[in-house]
């Protein structure tokens, strides 16, 4: 049974996805077949972590079982970046690493070769922190590789606007509305949030929306496209991994709150996108893909074009 699922997993990561960077950004360099005699591979899945272990169950954990059953002949360890939530799981007795102690774990274990997972939806800070704990760890590896966020591509939005469309479909005929609210940054990869509020309605799905917390679009611009389209009925989902603080306090609260004092009805889905077995599978295309090719820094573009040019 075991074997039946882990082929049919492998059959629809590797026909349904394709992560499409192109030939610019990365070249076909399969990890695995370069492994000698005495290297060893393993997978680092890292996320920000939860202190709530019901959607830990069933988004990390999830996952992280997947990527075991998938990949059998490798060393899977994961990692969680926040302090705040490993601090309060040591309280707990719940022991998980930061991602550079998981990475100090794997080496005294002879890990030679690595690829890095993350969970992070967009390329934003999170993405940034990990990226600089892997270049410090580089030395000690004699390969290490980067998967990429959810939202990474242009195609990866699209699909998962498609996802989302499907699992969370609106009333039309009773100008229900739904609002995807993710974690967002102040940084420009906020940006990706608007993108997927265009896509929506680029798509034809007009009563679909976006909005973030810490980000933009805010609540106030969700709520002015939805007031503006005269809407009454309002679900609130979580555009988060996991569905944890935010899912349960600000979105199931202080949002629901406010759209209530607007004179909505709110209706409230709360699970985390890493529920959504689709989209754990862009996670795990966007693994596979890290192991099957090697990412061009951009010193290496540049003198590739500087030879075209001449």
């Amino acid at each position: 049974m075991k074997r039946l699922l882990m082929i049919l997993i492998l059959g629809v990561v590797v026909v349904a996805f394709a992560q499409a960077q192109g030939e610019r950004t990365a070249v076909p360099a399969d990890m695995l077949s370069e492994i000698g005699l005495n290297d060893k591979a393993a997978v680092l899945l890292v996320s920000f972590g939860t202190t709530h272990d019901d959607t830990r169950a069933v988004t990390i954990d999830a996952l992280y079982d997947k990527v075991r059953l998938i990949y059998p002949q490798l060393t899977v360890a994961r990692s969680f970046t926040s302090r705040i939530i490993l601090r309060r799981l040591k309280a707990r007795g719940l022991e998980f690493d930061s991602p550079i102690e998981a990475m100090e774990k794997l080496r005294a274990q002879g890990i030679t070769h690595l690829v890095i997972q993350s969970t992070n939806i967009i390329e934003g800070e999170e993405m940034e922190s990990l990226r600089r704990d892997a270049e410090t760890m580089r030395p000690f590896f004699k390969v290490i590789r980067l998967g990429t966020p959810l939202l990474y591509s242009v195609e990866d939005a699209e699909h998962v606007v498609d996802i989302l469309v499907a699992r969370h479909p609106a009333d039309v005929e009773q100008n229900a509305h739904i609002l995807f609210v993710g974690h967002g940054t102040e940084g420009p990869a906020t940006a990706i949030y608007s993108q997927l509020d265009y896509m929506f309605k680029a798509a034809g799905h007009a009563n679909h929306h976006v909005g973030t917390i810490e980000g933009y679009p805010t609540l106030d611009n969700a709520l002015a496209q939805i007031q503006a389209a005269m809407g009454k009925q309002v679900t609130l989902v979580p555009l988060m991994f996991v569905a944890g603080d935010h899912a349960k306090n600000d979105i199931s609260v202080d949002w629901k709150e406010a759209l209530e004092d607007a004179g909505l009805q709110v209706q409230l889905n709360i699970e985390g996108l890493g529920e959504v077995p689709e989209v754990q599978n862009i996670f795990l295309a966007h693994l596979r893909y890290a192991l099957q090719h090697r990412t061009r820094d951009i010193i290496e573009k540049k003198t590739e074009y500087a030879g075209q040019a001449d």
